[in-house]
């Protein structure tokens, strides 16, 4: 289907209210003119109109760069709604709560690293459960499992799996204040209980970068990243507990839609009103599973520091191995925002999306105060991924918030039957790049060619000044699911 654009910028699009019957925002997406024939190719731009559609929608909806078709939202899509008066919607956050990114800084170069590589990966690869079903090395009593989904990663970093500033450089500090793991079925509760400190399957990865190229020098000084240094990237989420806990709440949504006589724009967006029932066991719930993914990417840090020493024979904190900053990706969260000059609590969704809020912002470390929160867009195998910053015209356009990642073109299954995967990992192994993975499918379902190009989607990111570049990295070694 086809819609009227009225264009802002070269990377920037309005889809006015008007365009179709019930919207009650327009919709702005954030694109290229190639960024934006890739949208109209599947359900994205329909699915951000829906969103539209949904009560109480404030301001408008964004499509951030890597916009797709995913489940009620697109994935790249934000979307905020009244504290008290709104709605939430699991569609707005996903099935993979909490998939967000982690990045640690180390003192090693690329000198350092080159003969190594190879064994850094394999080393990751033991230490780092992937795949479907894959178990971390660790498992969790009932009672453990208790306090994990209540305190996240400060629970993790207290039982002695890291240090205390692995989760004061996390968002919210790596802990949800709202959750409550009475609220958490006792078989998402089963399926996690074995999962913490493990990848999972897809595009999740665990990889080793190498900084190529700097454009903020003062940033990349307080983030202590310069050129030819390397850094390590931790993409994952709350595995099959989230994944649970989002089944779960659609069940209930889906009956409350049906109680409440509501007629939505797509079943996939059902929602609850803030001051229900429903709503506030979802956020309890979701809440929990955020906690678990940063308590999972905190056993994931544990296990890398480990690795590493096991590789360098030293001690992590005599490689650096600091935790930059982790970030999340699907959550929806009450948050702060001047709304026509006002100030207003809102429940920003943001599904596949980044928050990157500006220097000066109260919710970010002290030591980043200065410059802004890190903000991280991974790429896939082979290709870049990038450190950028947050910023003041986010917070006025986006509720502070930037892409993800590249963003799918291919699916999984049509990936599998365009592309040669032995093919592409010669093309790796060409350029160098170690990979290690659990199933040799993924060398076609997560290829570059699988995806967006990561480059022009934070470029136009940067050129939108919804968010500003830092540094660019490039892998030198990659463990997959």
């Amino acid at each position: 289907m086809s819609y009227n654009f009225d264009k802002i910028s070269d990377y920037e699009w309005k889809i006015d209210k008007t365009e179709s019957k019930g919207m009650n925002a327009p919709v702005i997406v954030y694109a290229t003119n190639q960024l934006l024939n890739k949208m109209k190719q599947d359900r994205t731009l329909s699915q951000g109109i829906n969103v539209a559609k949904l009560p109480g929608v404030v301001n408008n909806v964004s499509i951030l760069p890597d916009g797709h078709e995913g489940y009620g939202f697109p994935i790249g899509g934000v979307a905020a709604f009244d504290a008290e008066e709104g709605i939430v919607s699991p569609g707005g956050v996903g099935y993979d709560i909490n998939c967000g990114v982690r990045l640690l800084n180390t003192n090693l170069s690329e000198k350092d690293v080159k003969p190594k590589i190879k064994e850094i990966v394999s080393e990751f690869f033991k230490n780092v459960p992937s795949g479907v079903g894959s178990k971390g090395a660790k498992s969790f009593s009932a009672n453990e499992m208790d306090d994990i989904l209540s305190w996240g990663s400060k629970y993790i970093v207290e039982k002695g799996f890291g240090w205390k500033e692995d989760y004061l450089f996390t968002e919210e500090e790596g802990s949800m204040e709202n959750a409550d793991h009475r609220k958490v079925s006792h078989r998402a509760k089963k399926r996690g209980a074995h999962q913490l400190g493990s990848l999972g399957s897809g595009n999740h990865f665990l990889e080793l970068n190498l900084v190529d190229e700097i454009h903020h020098p003062e940033a990349a000084k307080v983030f202590n990243i310069e050129k030819g240094s390397v850094c390590i990237l931790i993409h994952t989420g709350s595995r099959g507990l989230g994944y649970q806990v989002c089944s779960d709440s659609l069940q209930v949504l889906d009956k409350y839609a049906y109680k409440n006589r509501i007629n939505l724009p797509d079943r996939e967006l059902s929602y609850a009103k803030m001051d229900s029932q429903e709503a506030n066991d979802y956020m309890k719930t979701m809440g929990s599973a955020i906690n678990y993914a940063w308590a999972n990417r905190q056993m994931i840090t544990y296990q890398v520091r480990k690795s590493m020493k096991n590789v360098f024979n030293k001690d992590a904190d005599q490689l650096g191995l600091n935790v930059v900053y982790d970030v999340a990706h699907n959550i929806a969260k009450k948050e702060e925002h001047i709304v026509d000059k006002i100030k207003r609590k809102l429940i920003v969704h943001r599904k596949g999306a980044t928050r990157c809020f500006p220097a000066g912002h109260t919710e970010i470390p002290e030591k980043y105060k200065n410059v802004g929160q890190p903000v991280f867009i991974p790429g896939t195998m082979g290709t870049a991924s990038w450190i950028l910053i947050g910023t003041n015209v986010a917070m006025e356009k986006t509720f502070g918030s930037t892409a993800h990642g590249a963003g799918r073109v291919l699916s999984r299954s049509k990936a599998l039957r365009n592309l040669d995967g032995n093919a592409i990992l010669a093309n790796l192994e060409k350029k160098g790049i170690q990979i290690k993975v659990t199933n040799k499918r993924l060398f076609a379902e997560e290829a570059p060619e699988s995806y967006k190009d990561v480059d022009e989607v934070v470029k136009t990111s940067h050129e939108s000044e919804i968010a500003k570049k830092v540094a660019r990295l490039i892998p030198l070694g990659v463990a997959k699911g």
